[in-house]
């Protein structure tokens, strides 16, 4: 009687546990589903040449790049980068909303000999990585490069990335950056002189990798604090993620915002107003000099201020021209009836008749016409003119 009670109980727990194990069956086939897993439809092309790549267990509606990679096997990854593949050719594909994709991959040669790769792994999101070994035709082979030591380090504590813009980064200059992080060695053997690679990548673009040595040594079971310098584009502006690799794996990753760079705004702006200003007054200043000066009635010379205007000009040069000229000698009766005609206060004589009546204008002849032409001479010896003789002085004009 007292053994029938704990049959019955061992009998329950192997039930429970027979139900255990069918619940938790299934759940580790999906967990190794999750997995991502890349095929392709050829394990061999030459370059110029494209296959398809197919991938499932990836996240629903995520952004992955597909590239050919040398030097790197599906066991150990790409231990050199991105730095050894041929960036130029990659495709980037979005998964379905079960996690699968297909697409055409042209193939190339990388940068480095094979054994090469398909390498998939994700931009943006949580990290996901698949390597299919493929192998480029015509392409050279080369062993894999030994790792030295066993050393292997591990990111102790968060990462930050300490300082500050300066003014000319606000006029353009390349933004920059002091990556801090601290590494402790998990592994068995010391680590010297490590190089670490940093990327920056912006938006859904790829990191671009810069290798950076650190000089110093970390032993087995030791930590220690790395500043390694981060620099931009200049002109870089926006949302930025800073990776850090070693090993061929991303140890760390650190955001970064960049302002804008108002300064190259604001130049620009001035630059657009202040130069058509100083074209427009430069180009009044030039028309302000050529044209003529209409209140001076002409253009005039440049370096006379204040000279006379050009109608009084001519009337003077004009009068002293006529003075110059030869002066005529008049008889003394025209001379005295000239001069009375233009005495202040006398007036010339006016006809008193009709036509043929009254007096005769009072007309001057030539002192070289003889009495017989002249119209208007008279009779007797005061109206005598005679020519001029040849013995008397000509009057000639100033030579």
């Amino acid at each position: 009687m007292n053994g029938y009670p704990s049959g019955k109980r061992c009998a329950a727990a192997v039930a429970a546990l027979a139900v255990l194990a069918f619940l938790l069956l299934p759940a580790s086939q999906a967990a190794a589903a999750e997995k991502p897993v890349v095929t392709l439809s050829k394990t061999q092309a030459g370059k110029g040449g494209d296959i398809t790549v197919k991938g499932e267990g990836w996240r629903p509606d995520a952004l992955l790049m597909m590239l050919v990679c040398g030097q790197a096997t599906p066991a150990k990854g790409v231990p050199g980068g991105t730095n050894s593949c041929a960036n130029d050719t990659g495709r980037a594909v979005t998964t379905d909303g079960e996690g699968a994709f297909s697409k055409k991959l042209p193939v190339a040669e990388p940068p480095k000999p094979c054994p090469c790769v398909v390498h998939v792994a994700t931009v943006t999101g949580e990290k996901a990585q698949a390597d299919a070994a493929f192998k480029v035709a015509g392409h050279p082979v080369a062993p894999l490069p030994e790792q030295q030591g066993g050393g292997k380090l591990s990111v102790l504590t968060d990462t930050r990335l300490e300082g500050s813009s300066g003014v000319l980064t606000w006029f353009g200059a390349p933004p920059s950056r002091t990556f801090v992080f601290t590494v402790g060695n998990v592994g068995s053997a010391p680590v010297k002189n490590p190089v670490f690679q940093v990327g920056t990548s912006h938006g859904v673009f790829a990191p671009q990798w810069e290798e950076q040595q650190w000089r110093g040594t970390i032993a087995p079971g030791k930590k220690a604090q790395i500043k390694l310098p981060v620099e931009l584009s200049a002109g870089a502006h926006g949302d930025y993620l800073v990776s850090l690799k070693f090993g061929g794996k991303v140890l760390a990753e650190q955001p970064w915002g960049v302002g804008r760079p108002w300064g190259v705004t604001v130049f620009w702006i001035l630059l657009c107003v202040v130069v058509p200003a100083a074209v427009f007054r430069i180009g009044m200043a030039v028309v302000d000099k050529l044209r003529p000066d209409r209140r001076r009635g002409g253009r005039g010379s440049r370096g006379s201020r204040g000279s006379r205007p050009a109608g009084r000009h001519r009337t003077g040069r004009l009068s002293e021209l006529t003075d110059r000229m030869p002066k005529l000698r008049l008889p003394q009766g025209a001379a005295a009836a000239d001069g009375a005609a233009r005495a202040p206060g006398t007036e010339p004589p006016r006809e008193t008749g009709g036509p043929g009546k009254g007096t005769a204008p009072n007309t001057t002849t030539l002192p070289w016409f003889t009495p017989d032409t002249d119209p208007g001479a008279g009779t007797g010896p005061a109206g005598q003119l005679s020519a001029p003789s040849d013995n008397s002085p000509t009057t000639k004009g100033n030579t």
